[in-house]
């Protein structure tokens, strides 16, 4: 007997090191969240920046990040056409921040990048898409389950990681158990389109 793996979801994940990247970051969004109020999104104490990141030329040098990589994943995902950036935004969670289960519609790929986050600052959890899994929980062997029969997964933050999933993923973000400010810059991808 063999067996075949079908209908995968896949999360990519790279850990980048640009020198002074996070520094700047932060004292640009911690500037941007002194002037201005932010918007009320998913974020549960936290802060949510308008969603026009992407047009202010201070975050163009983590945009050109933004693209290698989604260009990568353009590749490996066997995907026509090119990448464009729809929306960004930053989001801080102070001690007991929190964002709510959401997906992003009217985007393809989805992703976070972490700019300030102690450990215990709320992990990114995604949630299985196949809904139709949920109907039945067998129980299984004592012993680590492999990933592929996980429900959720979740993601411990770390300053300078980049995650990008497909935006039809549910995810939410744990509550920030730590003492300080969480800081994270969220994102869509789309698809250009071409007229024939």
């Amino acid at each position: 007997m063999f067996r075949e793996l079908f209908f995968p979801t896949p999360i990519y994940i790279a850990d980048l090191n640009e020198e002074g990247l996070n520094e700047q970051l932060e004292r640009d969004i911690i500037a941007w969240a002194n002037r201005d109020k932010g918007l009320s999104r998913t974020n549960i104490k936290g802060w949510h920046s308008k969603t026009n990141m992407n047009e202010l030329p201070e975050y163009k040098r983590l945009i050109n990040l933004l693209f290698e990589a989604q260009r990568t994943i353009y590749q490996q995902e066997h995907l026509d056409s090119e990448p464009y950036l729809g929306n960004m935004w930053a989001n801080i969670n102070p001690p007991g921040g929190m964002n709510r289960a959401h997906i992003h519609p009217n985007s393809l790929w989805s992703g976070v990048y972490y700019v300030k986050a102690l450990p215990n600052s709320g992990n990114l959890k995604i949630d299985d898409p196949r809904a139709a899994a949920s109907m039945s929980r067998p129980r299984q062997k004592e012993g680590p389950t492999p990933s592929r029969l996980w429900r959720e997964t979740h993601f411990e933050p770390k300053a300078g990681r980049l995650i990008m999933f497909p935006a039809w993923l549910t995810h939410c973000v744990d509550p920030n158990n730590s003492n300080d400010i969480r800081i994270s810059i969220s994102f869509n991808f789309m698809q250009k389109c071409f007229n024939v």
